[in-house]
């Protein structure tokens, strides 16, 4: 197995951070410095900054209402951090973000393969937002989203667009550009008062109240990892 996919399946990061690490001196092979592409076979010591790493963990999947004002970071020393919320007693991270002032659906693991696998725009995994804006929004603007934005210099990927209400509407990405949605608004000229994201693939927010999470349960893992 690759080095990078034994770190992985270890639930200590992801398998692009773990390329990181290994790049950074961090990982060790039986005692001596990792190389990127390197195999690991039944037996061998596996080392992060000298911490001896072990076999697969039981995965975890939780699925929370972020609140408003919480950081989705794996940082402990900044405070409102998603973990430290969460206060799950396993190591676990959020798959993707929602920015501070967002609210809603957000996943969170030990398995760092999944994470690329959900975050990857190739792969067109749906996700599903309920957007306010600080005015009416017009039929004309809803088609604008709906076909693509210019943000950041390229334009955004159709999406699916439904009215909600004078100013709310629903909008479905299989993309994730940093604040796309809150960035799309602002070059129609709108402001997102609230953003709140309630699925995530084949998994919905559902009643679960804000600041609550919950295990995904047997039919939702089955779909989620199909």
């Amino acid at each position: 197995m690759r080095l990078n996919k034994y770190i992985s399946e270890t639930g200590a990061c992801s398998r692009r951070e773990a390329d990181k690490w290994i790049e950074a001196g961090r990982v060790s092979l039986n005692g001596r410095p990792a190389t990127l592409g390197t195999q690991v076979a039944d037996g061998d010591e596996v080392r992060i900054d000298g911490n001896l790493i072990g076999v697969k963990q039981h995965q975890v999947y939780i699925a929370l209402n972020k609140p408003v004002g919480i950081i989705c970071t794996t940082e402990a020393h900044i405070e409102d951090n998603i973990i430290d919320h969460v206060g799950y007693p396993e190591r676990i991270f959020p798959v993707g973000r929602l920015d501070r002032d967002s609210e809603g659906l957000i996943l969170l693991t030990n398995n760092g393969d999944i994470v690329n696998e959900i975050l990857r725009s190739e792969n067109n995994h749906e996700k599903e937002y309920v957007v306010t804006v600080d005015r009416p929004i017009t039929d004309l603007s809803l088609r604008m989203l709906a076909a693509g934005v210019k943000i950041m210099g390229e334009v955004t990927k159709p999406s699916k667009v439904t009215r909600v209400n004078a100013q709310s509407f629903r909008i479905i990405l299989t993309q994730g550009l940093n604040r796309q949605i809150r960035r799309m608004c602002s070059a129609l000229g709108y402001k997102a008062q609230r953003l709140q994201r309630v699925r995530i693939m084949n998994i919905h927010l559902g009643n679960l109240r804000p600041g609550h999470w919950r295990h995904l349960t047997p039919a939702e893992l089955a779909g989620f990892l199909d």
